[in-house]
């Protein structure tokens, strides 16, 4: 069974020690960088969860979400929505449905609007990763037309 638990003391070294596969890390920052991300939207102003990924009692993979995220190139939507900023699983755990089974939960995390009320969320995402533009497409996220930093933003309308 998946579940999104918080990063603490006691499972951090095994989360920052998650990764992706070679061939994946152009699409994702490291666990550890997107957990000091989270440091650094906390003092300025935004609502990050970082959750670690598991399975039963194994961590599979990292979770990033905000909410009123800044500093960043924004879609026009961003405004009090939530944003999936970062996804992975690592490569030994790929191909048995744990991302499926993660946005799941991801997505009643998000609704039931832990830092405040929104009508969207949305995910950038490299063009190429098409295994990610898969999976975001099959929960109902489209593409808006909008390119920030050169992603793609694809959109889900809670």
């Amino acid at each position: 069974m998946i579940s999104l638990r918080k990063i603490t003391l006691e499972n951090r070294r095994a989360i920052f020690n998650l990764e992706v596969s070679e061939d994946q890390r152009r699409f994702v920052a490291s666990n550890l960088s997107s957990v000091a991300s989270c440091y650094v939207l906390a003092t300025n102003g935004g609502h990050p969860f970082p959750f670690a990924i598991y399975a039963d009692e194994q961590p599979v993979g990292f979770v990033m979400l905000t909410y009123g995220i800044t500093g960043y190139e924004l879609p026009s939507i961003a405004s009090d929505s939530y944003c999936i900023l970062r996804l992975m699983i690592d490569p030994q755990y790929q191909n048995q449905g744990y991302a499926r089974e993660a946005m799941k939960k991801i997505l009643e995390f998000i609704r039931t609007f832990p830092a405040g009320p929104a009508k969207y969320c949305w995910i950038p995402y490299e063009a190429d990763n098409v295994v990610a533009k898969k999976l975001y497409e099959s929960f109902g996220f489209r593409e808006n037309g909008e390119i920030c930093d050169n992603e793609p933003i694809t959109v889900l309308h809670l």
